[in-house]
């Protein structure tokens, strides 16, 4: 069975009922979530060996969360404890042309407080095929950046194959750096880099011409992205795979959903969703990096049936509340296949 690790934090989520607004409120939905214990999930979800590594603090609230990580079988026997607490991020789902919200509760938590040499990551990668990192990590403080190189650093002495979600949340960058300045370095030691349509625009100021984000209506064309990804090898030569997520929003509970992969030659476009009646799409990209790690695990050299996993295990994910897409394998290739009738399962 594959061995993947995945690093970073993950928060307890308070979500207000359905569409209420945080000041219709009176109580919240509990759940757990983050970027990459999002990953660990969906891939423990089709039977890969998954472990998700972070620093906890020591109370309750970081059992709990735990608990919750064990019973979708994640593993998080290298995890460390430690600090003063387990971050928390508050959200109101948007209906129509009301956005979503997210406000976040996450200073000082155990994770941003890490450093270099807490985790012993040649320990923590033996018999480890895979490494994934996100750009949400880094931006916690510079203890985190520095240790999320750290591990990306033993990774590739080992062997290991690294992928990094560039992720960027212009709202987490508060401690004195840009991800401009911080990015590159850890960047260069991945094979696989994803992003959406405005990641590596924002980070590394490549973008495809002409093309706004804001002016889409739904419709994105796949092949503007070419140059993209191209720019993305020629800066990042370790890279051997490109690929970009597409979202094109038309409301809130409607967005069409696609993805293209670049392999440093041939460009290959996803199937286009249309998802009409979005349930929750926090973490969508993560399922889609998800889906993508394991396609790229169970079916090498064929990168079209991967990206084809990912984009449809990802459009799942819209149906499914939480950040976690617990979905299975049998589900995700019934979509690849055409079945989107939704048709009691008897």
């Amino acid at each position: 069975m594959s061995r993947v690790v995945t690093f970073g934090e993950i928060m307890l989520r308070l979500s207000t009922p359905g569409y209420l607004r945080f000041s219709q409120a009176r109580q919240f939905d509990a759940t757990f979530g983050g970027g990459e214990a999002n990953v660990a999930v969906s891939l423990a979800n089709y039977g890969i060996d998954a472990e998700f590594v972070t620093r906890f603090p020591e109370n309750d609230i970081a059992k709990a969360c735990i608990r919750d990580l064990h019973s979708y079988g994640v593993d998080t026997r290298h995890c460390i404890f430690g600090g003063e607490r387990l971050g928390i991020y508050f959200l109101e789902t948007g209906a129509v042309a009301r956005p979503s919200k997210v406000v976040y509760d996450r200073a000082h938590s155990s994770i941003a407080d890490i450093r270099p040499g807490m985790v012993d990551w040649e320990e923590v990668f033996k018999g480890a095929e895979w490494f994934h990192w996100t750009g949400i990590t880094p931006a916690l403080s510079q203890g985190a950046a520095d240790a999320c190189l750290e591990a990306v650093q033993v990774a590739n002495r080992m062997g290991i194959t690294v992928s990094c979600d560039l992720n960027f949340r212009k709202n987490l960058w508060k401690y004195g750096k840009k991800a401009s300045e911080v990015m590159p370095s850890l960047v260069e030691g991945c094979d696989i880099i994803l992003g959406n349509e405005e990641d590596a625009e924002k980070v590394f100021g490549i973008k495809p011409e002409g093309f706004d984000v804001n002016g889409t209506a739904g419709e994105i064309d796949q092949a503007r992205f070419r140059s993209v990804a191209e720019q993305l090898m020629a800066r990042f030569t370790r890279a051997r795979k490109v690929i970009i997520t597409l979202r094109g929003s038309i409301n809130a509970n409607h967005n069409t959903w696609g993805g293209v992969l670049y392999d440093g030659s041939v460009l290959y476009q996803s199937k286009r969703y249309d998802i009409t009646h979005i349930v929750d799409r926090v973490g969508g990209g993560d399922s889609f990096m998800g889906g993508l790690i394991y396609g790229f695990l169970s079916y090498p050299g064929d990168d079209r049936k991967a990206l084809d996993f990912a984009v449809a295990a990802s459009c799942l994910k819209h149906t499914v509340f939480g950040d976690f897409n617990q979905v299975t394998v049998a589900e995700v290739e019934n979509l690849m296949k055409g079945d989107a009738s939704g048709r009691v399962s008897r």
